[in-house]
């Protein structure tokens, strides 16, 4: 591990030299906010897989398919990937198009459409940026 560390490092040392670390790149300051993310995401992935295994198990359960645009409030781009990604991940949806101010998703459930529409994931991903 100690070796595979010292690669890692060597590598954004070189790339620096190079010149290929510019402002697009994701700032450290991220690093303890990332940390606070990645749980609540690996829940919200939880939750969704188990309500779409539930709709697939239980056909009384509606499947209403709709295509959405929800907003996309972050300043950066990095951070509109990171949201369009994290819908992506989400099981029962899927990011179809994301434009500088918003991303169009396919959602599976009425449900998954009213958890998007309530902007939580967009908060959290737009509270990273600062």
């Amino acid at each position: 591990m100690a070796l595979g560390f010292i690669s890692c490092l060597g590598g954004v040392f070189l790339a620096h030299k190079m010149g290929l670390v510019d402002e697009e790149g994701i700032p450290a300051q991220l690093v303890p906010a990332i940390f606070r993310y990645i749980p609540w995401l690996s829940g919200t992935i939880i939750r969704s897989n188990i309500d779409v295994a539930m709709r697939i198990l239980n056909p009384r359960l509606p499947i209403s398919p709709e295509v959405i645009r929800v907003p996309a409030t972050q300043r950066t781009s990095p951070g509109r990937v990171l949201y369009a990604n994290s819908i992506t991940l989400t099981p029962g949806t899927l990011s179809l198009e994301l434009t500088n101010s918003d991303i169009e998703v396919h959602a599976l459930s009425l449900q998954a459409t009213k958890e998007l529409q309530s902007g939580d994931m967009g908060k959290r991903v737009a509270s990273l940026e600062t």
